[in-house]
């Protein structure tokens, strides 16, 4: 076997630990700028959501290296592992500069257009915020690329540190900047932007290291090379679409929420909050999933990468279930946090039980598609995430919210038979994965 159960465990706590991490800190901010008012709390919910669709982005690029340099080591090339590292970064970096200078040239217009006209304070709020974290995009490039690289690598211990230290200057600096010296909005934007520049440096020294499989080296690593870059893309620009247009979706459905008033976007934005919590063992064993079949299938054992797949979606579930029967049985403590209005916080609640149940498929939907990913099935999720998306999760929401009155509630049951739906083809296209990698899994 190529990863014994001690390698899966030093490769996935780590991961697991660095995803509680980053749900926990996301947490306080939200508790944090609760203090302010909700109007605040609205502010920069509708931010995140773009924050969100950039982040995706630049992950799902960073995944697209992730693949190629996992499968270039699976195949014990490291001098096109560390050429794969080199044009990453270069891809990255690029793309999160024009994606800042978008946002600072556009700011208040761009937010005006995506989200229409909500309450003037709301929208205030987040003015400033998007400022702040439009100036965090390319640090966030720099550190998402070195981190997959390290994944791709089998270490997520490093990862899991430079995150641990982030989080703790974001979470410190949020509540001086709050508390302290009361700057409202803007006191958890700036320790955003300082703890994002932090993890950039950090792993831009890290990822040069003599003892690493993937270094940089030389800056001459940066120098584009088409054919590299290509295979990048090949798997990062599907996923970038599919995680992008996802975001977009969302978006469009925070449109809607932000018409029912201000109760219903701050029960929405504190439900969301939450419920990133229950996908928390996914999202790790997901990225894990990158390294582990990426590496089979660069080595040709397409067998054992559906086999460690069915290991950690069993796993998974097991996982989830657990968040699940916590969430469930203290709903009522976890939304009291937030200090919402009890209009708010009964929407909260009976979104987050209706959440608890759903869950049950969930994996299925989000975890299983990265051993497609990994095997440079990317385009095949993406058509099938996209149009799900807008089909049924947008369709119904929409239909459930405006036809039938079912308020905010009705956006998440069209969230839940987008899920279904996915959860169906996946496992369909997974049946047949020893059959189709042969032809369409390894690099060229």
């Amino acid at each position: 076997m190529m990863f014994t159960n001690e390698d899966l465990k030093k490769l996935l706590w780590p991961l697991i630990v660095e995803q509680i991490l980053a749900v926990l800190v996301g947490m306080v901010d939200v508790v944090m700028v609760a203090a302010v008012g909700e109007a605040a709390v609205s502010g920069v919910s509708l931010v995140d959501s773009i924050s969100i669709l950039i982040i995706q982005l630049l992950s799902a690029l960073a995944t697209g290296g992730a693949v190629v340099a996992a499968q270039y080591i699976g195949r014990k090339d490291t001098g096109n592992a560390c050429r794969a590292a080199g044009q990453l970064l270069f891809v990255t970096v690029l793309v999160s500069l024009a994606v800042t200078a978008a946002a600072l040239v556009g700011n208040r217009p761009l937010l005006m257009v995506i989200f229409g006209h909500v309450e003037q304070e709301v929208m205030d709020n987040a003015v400033i915020y998007f400022f702040l974290c439009a100036l965090s995009y390319p640090f966030l490039a720099v550190y998402n690329s070195c981190a997959a690289l390290y994944r791709a690598m089998g270490n997520s211990r490093i990862s899991m540190k430079v995150s641990i230290v982030m989080n703790l200057i974001n979470a410190v600096g949020n509540a001086f900047c709050v508390f302290v010296l009361h700057m409202g909005v803007a006191g958890v934007g700036i320790p955003t932007l300082v703890s994002r520049a932090f993890a950039a440096v950090t792993m831009l020294i890290l990822i040069q290291r003599q003892d690493n499989v993937i270094r940089l080296t030389d800056v001459r690593q940066l120098k584009p090379e088409g054919k590299m870059i290509r295979r990048i893309l090949a798997v990062g620009i599907p996923n970038g679409l599919e995680n992008s247009i996802f975001q977009v979706g969302k978006l469009t459905l925070q449109s809607l929420v932000s018409s029912l008033g201000t109760a219903a976007l701050a029960g929405y934005a504190v439900a969301n909050n939450l419920a990133t919590i229950a996908y928390l063992p996914g999202n790790a064993l997901g990225l894990g999933l990158i390294t582990i079949a990426g590496q089979c299938v660069g080595a040709g054992e397409y067998r054992q990468a559906r086999d460690y797949t069915r290991k950690l979606l069993i796993l998974n579930y097991i996982l989830a279930g657990v968040i699940c029967v916590f969430m469930f049985a203290g709903q009522g403590a976890l939304v009291s946090i937030y200090g919402l209005s009890e209009e708010s916080g009964q929407i909260a609640k009976e979104m987050i039980a209706a959440h608890c149940f759903a869950m049950a498929v969930w994996p299925l939907a989000f975890t299983l598609p990265y051993t497609l990913r990994a095997s440079f099935d990317a385009r095949f999720t993406m058509i099938i995430s996209i149009f799900s998306m807008w089909v049924f999760r947008i369709g119904f929401a929409y239909l459930f919210v405006l036809l039938f009155g079912f308020g905010v509630l009705g956006i998440w049951y069209g969230m839940f038979i987008d899920w279904i739906f996915r959860a169906a083809v996946f496992v369909w296209r997974f049946k047949s994965y020893e059959k189709r990698l042969p032809k369409m899994g390894k690099l060229a």
